[in-house]
């Protein structure tokens, strides 16, 4: 047996812990220091990490668990509260970067012809800039004391829906994706997973909502909950051809309302996550990254997309905005807090791959445009609050 699988798992969890703190250190998201950590003992650089099987499903079950842990952490009476104007609001900011990033990889890579695997294909790169991560967003208006006024809570809510619609774009597409798939069975193999989260909800809900009433604080809830979050990832893949993140999210959802369990059960999640399984898929992601395949076209590319992945949030979520009747300064704020995109990207991206949807040689380009958005949201944000006048 070959036992080298054990010193590049101890060299993934160091180099991306490593590098994490020191993109920490400089105001950036730890998740590009793990990115940076893959793409170094990488094909790029030392050719250390290639990829195998062990590497592969630990990296799926991290994606897995990340997936349930945005689901746990659902502020669902936050959603109540906004409702229709955060909703309208994360629809264009979906729709949008659909449009406009897909767009630009069709007119790129697909010569212009519409066939069903080039729509597809576009469809899947603008799936990837769709969804949002507000942590940095979260984080730069807490400092600057906006975080609890209405334009806040607008854009916490907006971004919470952003990743919900993001999901189900996805499971549609990844359904579209397989070969020779009836669009109408597809949309009906989507509805009857519906149909089932809906069911299996409300039981798992009064389930977990009768042991946490004496056993919330048990590791065995903790477990229970992990065995839910792997049955429906594997149930929303092996049964209904919906992506297996999608199952794991709506898990998280599920119990995200049972609040005696909720924030026990997502603590015990995010420790495992992050001590194995998390490091692993983004040091997976940056392993996949081959810089060396980069030319200028892939270059001017990237260009133009992180252009397109910054600008498709300011437009379609400012948009919604005005149409929700707040004004052009509390819309600008809203539509930059939802530019940085993060792990969902990822994911999205890794689900492209793995469905052969998206070319590999184009995710240097995707990478650039996360970490290009991450690094800018914080210095635009701060600079539309700080010329506008105070927000509400």
């Amino acid at each position: 047996m070959d036992y080298t699988y054990l010193l590049l798992l101890a060299l993934i969890l160091l180099s991306t812990k490593v590098l994490g703190l020191a993109s920490e250190k400089i105001h950036m998201p730890q998740v590009v220091g793990a990115l940076l950590a893959g793409i170094i003992l990488g094909p790029s650089c030392f050719g250390v990490l290639h990829e195998t099987d062990f590497m592969v499903k630990t990296a799926e079950i991290g994606v897995i668990m990340l997936m349930f842990t945005a689901g746990i952490d659902t502020d669902m009476a936050e959603l109540k509260r906004t409702g229709p104007k955060a909703f309208v609001i994360a629809v264009l900011g979906v729709f949008v970067p659909l449009l406009l990033c897909g767009g630009l990889y069709f007119v790129f890579f697909c010569d212009g012809v519409f066939t069903m695997q080039n729509v597809l294909q576009s469809a899947f790169v603008g799936s990837v800039f769709s969804a949002t991560s507000v942590s940095i967003t979260v984080e730069t208006m807490n400092e600057m004391g906006y975080l609890k006024t209405s334009t806040g809570t607008v854009l916490l809510s907006a971004a919470l829906i952003d990743d919900i619609l993001g999901i189900v774009v996805l499971s549609v597409l990844t359904g579209l994706s397989s070969g020779g798939a009836n669009p109408l069975m597809v949309l009906v193999r989507i509805g009857l997973f519906f149909l089932f989260t809906l069911i299996v909800g409300f039981v798992m809900y009064r389930v977990f909502g009768f042991i946490a009433e004496d056993h919330w604080h048990s590791r065995r809830v903790a477990i229970w909950a992990l065995a839910f979050c792997l049955l429906m990832a594997y149930c929303a893949e092996a049964v209904f051809g919906v992506a297996d993140i999608t199952g794991a999210y709506f898990a998280g959802l599920i119990l995200c309302n049972v609040t005696k369990c909720r924030k026990f059960v997502a603590k015990k999640f995010t420790v495992a996550a992050y001590m194995l399984f998390t490091p692993v898929f983004f040091a997976s992601v940056g392993m996949k990254t081959d810089l060396t395949s980069m030319n200028s076209e892939i270059l001017f590319f990237a260009i133009l997309l992180v252009i397109a992945a910054v600008l498709s949030k300011i437009i379609g979520c400012g948009l919604g905005g005005l149409v929700c009747h707040m004004s052009r300064h509390q819309s600008l704020v809203v539509g930059i807090g939802m530019v940085a995109r993060s792990e969902v990207a990822l994911m999205v991206a890794q689900k492209g791959i793995a469905a052969g949807m998206i070319d590999p040689v184009i995710l240097p380009a995707i990478i650039l445009s996360v970490i290009v958005s991450a690094l800018l949201t914080p210095v635009l944000l701060k600079l539309a609050i700080s010329k506008g006048p105070a927000l509400a």
